[in-house]
C-alpha cells in the first residue's frame, strides 16, 4: 500500500521539503493539520500548545483529497497550494497525515496505519544532508564522543506520558536494538528531540562507557537533524567515532565535516582523541596546526598531556609542558592543579604537594571540593592528622548539597579521623539518595571499622546483604577486613566461608587481611601460611599503591617488628620502596624496630632512610641509639 502510494505521489505537482525529513515533533505535525484546515469538526488534543514554536502556520486549500495529501506527505514532499513558511514545513509529515487520516474513516484508517508503520520500522529512504551520506558509508549505524563542554546550558525534558527521560530509554535498549526505537517512542508520546535531552543522553552514555550507543545517537542526529546543528554536536560525534573506529576514521572524518564547523572546539576534541590513543606526536602535530591557525588550546588537552606523563619515568616532562602552557596563554585549570595535586599524593611526597598548592593560591585559582578532598586524604595516609582535619572543614564549607562522591570521601576521611558524630551523620546523607552504591556501604563499612565501631560496620554490612546481591569478592572483603584488623578471626573466618559459598573466589586482599587477623590473633605460623597464599594471586600495580593495600602491609610489618622477625620485615618493606609509601616517617621508624627488637645493627639505615626522602624525627634518632648499642 505505501509503495502504491509513493508511485502515485510523483505524478502530483509538489514542492520538495526545505529541510531533511526526519521523525521529529508531533506538535509541529498538529499544527501543519491544523493549518491545513482538516480538523474544523474533527479536532485533536494539543500535546504541547506552550511549547509550540510556529511562527506561520501553513495555508493550503480544504479542497485537497486526503489521497493527494498522504501521497505528497509520505514521499516527503508538501503541496503549496497557498502561503508556506519554511518555519513551519514539518519534519514529521507522516504522523500528521495519519492524523489527519485517521478522523477520515475506516478506510483512510488503514492507509494511515500502513503509512505509519512503514515510517516508524522500515525507515522510507528520505532526504539527507550531502555529510550524512557520506557517513553513513564507512560507519553504518554506529558512533561515539568526553572532551569538551560547551556554552550551550539546555535542561532535558521529560516524557509527558512515563516521567522517564529520554537518555534511560536509550539506556534502556537490548543488544540487538537500534536508538531508533528509543526516538520513536519518545516522540510518539508528544515530546520533541531538543538538544538538552542528546547532550544530557551522550554524558550519561559517556559516564556509563556506553561509546557505540553515544555514537549511534549522535549518527541518528546529525542525520535526522531534529534542531539546529551546531559545532558541540560534531564535535560529541569526532570524539565516539576516534573511541570506537580509531584515529584514522576520526580524521577522515573531520574532514568532511563542514569547515565552518572545523574551529577550535573540533581542534581540541581531535587532539583530545589522539591523546587517548596514546599518540602524543600526532596531537602536538594538530596543536601546532591550532597554533598556525590562531585557534585557543585548551586547558584540558594540557591535562591530558600531564596525565600521560605523570608515571614515574616520564615525570620530568611535566614542567616543560606547563612552561608550554604559559606560552600559549593558556591559564591552568583548578582540575590542572588537582591532577598535578594527585601525582604528588600517589608519589607520597608532602612536601611537593604543598607546593603545588602554593603555586594554585599564587595563580589566584580558587580550590573546589576535589582540592580539598585530595590535600586532606593524602595528610590523613601520612598521619597528619591535624592539618587533614583543618581541609575537611574546608570541603564542609565548600560544598555545596549532597554530592554522593564528596559524601564518600567524607566517609573516608572521619573514618581517618575517630569522628563517630560526624561518621554517622555523613552517612545518613548517604542514606537519603534513593539510590545507594555498593561503593558507598563498603567505604562506610572500612571507616566504621578504622573508628573501632565493629559493631555499626556489622549493622551495615548486613544492610547491604539486604539490599545489594552479594555477587563480588570486594563486598566481602570489606567485612573481612575489618574483623582481621581487630583480631576477630574467628569472624573472619565464617564471612571467608559465605564467600565460597556464593562463588566468590578470594584474591590477594583476602588473604592479606585473613593473614593480618592470624597474626593479631597470635596465630602466627597460619598468618605465614595464609600470607604466601596471597603470593600466588596476581596482584596489579594499581591495588599494590593502592592505599588500603599499602596501610594493610604496613599493619602486618608492624606486627613483624614487634615479634621481631627481621627477614619477613624486610620482605614487606620492599613493596613500600616500589610505592614510595617509605616516605613516611612512620614507615621507617617500624622498621628500625624490627632491627631493634632483632639486635641487629645497620650503620646504613639511616642514610637509607634521608635517600628514599624519609625525615627523621625523635623517635627515628631515639630507635638509631638502641641499634647502636648492637654494633659489634
Amino acid at each position: 500500500m505505501a509503495f502504491r502510494l509513493l508511485s502515485r505521489s510523483k505524478t502530483q505537482a509538489a514542492s520538495p521539503l526545505l529541510r531533511p525529513f526526519a521523525l521529529s515533533d508531533p506538535v509541529s505535525s498538529t499544527q501543519c493539520l491544523r493549518g491545513l484546515g482538516s480538523l474544523a469538526s474533527h479536532p485533536l488534543p494539543h500535546p504541547r500548545s506552550s511549547a509550540a514554536r510556529i511562527r506561520c502556520p501553513i495555508v493550503a486549500s480544504p479542497s485537497i483529497s486526503p489521497a493527494t495529501l498522504l501521497g505528497h506527505l509520505g514521499s516527503g514532499k508538501i503541496c503549496s497550494y497557498g502561503k508556506t513558511s519554511p518555519d513551519c514545513i514539518v519534519n514529521a509529515q507522516f504522523l500528521a497525515c495519519s492524523l489527519h487520516l485517521k478522523a477520515r474513516g475506516r478506510e483512510m484508517n488503514t492507509q494511515a496505519d500502513n503509512l505509519q508503520h512503514f515510517f516508524l520500522l522500515r525507515r522510507l529512504p528520505h532526504q539527507t544532508h550531502p555529510f550524512c551520506k557520506n557517513l553513513s558509508r564507512p560507519f553504518n549505524s554506529t558512533s561515539a564522543a568526553s572532551p569538551i563542554s560547551s556554552e550551550f546550558d539546555v535542561a532535558p525534558q521529560e516524557s509527558m506520558h512515563t516521567g522517564d527521560s529520554l537518555s534511560s530509554r536509550v539506556e534502556r535498549l537490548g543488544r540487538d536494538e537500534s536508538v531508533i526505537s528509543a526516538f520513536q517512542s519518545w516522540m510518539r508520546e508528544g515530546s520533541a528531540v531538543n538538544r538538552g535531552d542528546i547532550f544530557h543522553a551522550i554524558n550519561r552514555l559517556r559516564k556509563l562507557k556506553m561509546n557505540r550507543r553515544a555514537l549511534e545517537v549522535m549518527e541518528w542526529v546529525v542525520r535526522e537533524r531534529p534542531y539546529k546543528i551546531s559545532e558541540l554536536d560534531y564535535s560529541y560525534l569526532l570524539e565516539f567515532t576516534i573511541k570506537l573506529h580509531g584515529i584514522s576514521q576520526g580524521e577522515s572524518l573531520f574532514l568532511r565535516i563542514p569547515h565552518n564547523y572545523q574551529n577550535d572546539l573540533l581542534y581540541n576534541n581531535l587532539v583530545l582523541g589522539c591523546l587517548d590513543k596514546g599518540l602524543i606526536r600526532l596531537s602536538l602535530a594538530y596543536m601546532r596546526k591550532m597554533r598556525e591557525l590562531n585557534f585557543p588550546i585548551s586547558p584540558y588537552v594540557y591535562n591530558r598531556l600531564i596525565l600521560l606523563h605523570s608515571p614515574s619515568g616520564r615525570k620530568k616532562t611535566i614542567p616543560k609542558i606547563l612552561i608550554q602552557m604559559k606560552a600559549d596563554g593558556v591559564s591552568p585549570h583548578v582540575s590542572t592543579y588537582n591532577i598535578l595535586l594527585k601525582i604528588e599524593a600517589d608519589e607520597h611526597n608532602v612536601q611537593g604537594l604543598s607546593k603545588v598548592f602554593n603555586a594554585m593560591k599564587q595563580a589566584k585559582v580558587e580550590p573546589n571540593e576535589i582540592t580539598y578532598g585530595i590535600l586532606a586524604i593524602a595528610h590523613a595516609v601520612a598521619r597528619l592528622y591535624t592539618i587533614s582535619e583543618t581541609y575537611v572543614e574546608a570541603i564542609e564549607r565548600s560544598r555545596t548539597g549532597n554530592n554522593w562522591s564528596t559524601l564518600d570521601i567524607l566517609l573516608i576521611l572521619y573514618g581517618y579521623l575517630g569522628k563517630e558524630e560526624e561518621l554517622e551523620r555523613t552517612w545518613k546523607y548517604v542514606k537519603e539518595f534513593p539510590h545507594v552504591r555498593t561503593k558507598s556501604y563498603l567505604l562506610a563499612i572500612e571507616a566504621f571499622g578504622r573508628t573501632s565501631i565493629v559493631h555499626r560496620a556489622e549493622s551495615i554490612w548486613a544492610e547491604m546483604k539486604s539490599s545489594k546481591q552479594l555477587k563480588m569478592t570486594k563486598q566481602f572483603n570489606s567485612i573481612i577486613a575489618v574483623y582481621c584488623r581487630h583480631g576477630l578471626v574467628d569472624k573472619a573466618s565464617e564471612v571467608f566461608k559465605q564467600m565460597e559459598a556464593n562463588d566468590c573466589k578470594p584474591n590477594a586482599i583476602t588473604y592479606r587481611h585473613l593473614a593480618l587477623g592470624c597474626l593479631k590473633s597470635g596465630l602466627i605460623e597460619e598468618g605465614l601460611k595464609t600470607l604466601t597464599l596471597g603470593k600466588n594471586e596476581d596482584v596489579s600495580f594499581r591495588v599494590r599503591r593502592s592505599t588500603p593495600w599499602l596501610e594493610t602491609t604496613h599493619m602486618l610489618l608492624e606486627i613483624f617488628a614487634d615479634l621481631g622477625d627481621l627477614e619477613n620485615a624486610k620482605i614487606l618493606f620492599e613493596e613500600f620502596k616500589e610505592t614510595r609509601y617509605c616516605r613516611y616517617t612512620f614507615v621507617y621508624n617500624t622498621l628500625l624496630r624490627a632491627y631493634v627488637k632483632a639486635k641487629v645493627y645497620d650503620s646504613e639505615i639511616l642514610k637509607k632512610m634521608i635517600l628514599a626522602g624519609a625525615s627523621p624525627d625523635a623517635e627515628t634518632y631515639s630507635l638509631f641509639r638502641f641499634i647502636e648499642q648492637f654494633k659489634s
